[in-house]
């Protein structure tokens, strides 16, 4: 059996890795640590048997390789959140592990892989849309959990990649079709995502869309001043080298959010 793992985090890799090792059918053909990397390999590679894929990866979820790339490959998703269980049974999912993972669980797993396998593509589809309902269910009995946001960016410099903790941000903001990561020091980085993008990952108590081009953190908002039209004008810090204005029908809700 050819499996790939999809795991951005060093430790749980060499973890999962050795705990596949315990079992000589399973064959690990390559570790791929990040969204961007994972749909450049599935674009030119065959399909694995079987993938083990992180949910939360350094660039996003492992859900975007998966809209990026059709791979009908079984998925066993492992992951240290359960808010993720739904949308995962939703893809070509045959379990949902919760780290960390021990001996039993993945072979729990394997087990449910090797019984999959041996159904036809209707029966297979039918164990899906019953395991699909079956965690429709468990989840409406759970008390709702808080949603967790990003706590981290990996930028790149040079050769170098660098994490950026959540807190270092001041501002992100889009110039020709880029999108930026300013730190709190004035240095910036470009990343991977669109601003609509970071509006679902981050928290908003902590960000507030100011316009079409800026998400900001509410440190960074030094001064406020009022401007023509019901405007409001922002001076940030880092200073952003440009005028940075809030509609009139944003402004009320920008007050709202630093009050």
């Amino acid at each position: 059996m050819r499996a790939v793992l999809i795991e951005d985090e060093a430790p749980a890799a060499q973890r999962l890795t050795q705990l596949l090792g315990q079992h000589p059918d399973v064959q690990v053909e390559v570790r791929l640590a990040s969204v961007e990397e994972a749909v450049a390999w599935f674009a030119s590679h065959p399909a694995p048997d079987l993938i083990f894929a992180d949910i939360q990866l350094a660039d996003g979820l492992s859900f975007e390789i998966f809209d990026a790339v059709a791979v009908r490959s079984p998925i066993v998703f492992t992951t240290s959140y359960d808010e993720y269980a739904l949308q995962a049974f939703s893809l070509h999912s045959v379990d949902y592990l919760l780290k960390p993972i021990n001996a039993g669980q993945l072979g729990r797993a394997l087990g449910k892989y090797q019984f999959w396998q041996q159904q036809e593509p209707a029966r297979q589809q039918q164990l899906s849309n019953a395991q699909l309902l079956q965690m429709q269910q468990l989840l409406d009995a759970l008390p709702l959990s808080p949603p967790r946001y990003r706590q981290r960016f990996l930028v790149s410099t040079g050769e170098q990649l660098l994490p950026v903790p959540v807190g270092e941000v001041a501002y992100f903001f889009t110039a020709h079709e880029l999108v930026y990561l300013v730190r709190r020091d004035g240095r910036r980085f470009p990343v991977d995502y669109k601003l609509d993008q970071l509006e679902k990952l981050l928290d908003p108590a902590q960000f507030f869309r100011v316009n079409r081009q800026y998400l900001a953190a509410m440190p960074a908002v030094e001064k406020i001043y009022t401007y023509l039209g019901g405007k409001l004008k922002l001076e940030l810090l880092p200073a952003a080298g440009e005028e940075v204005l809030v509609s009139r029908e944003r402004a009320p809700a920008l007050k709202r959010w630093l009050e």
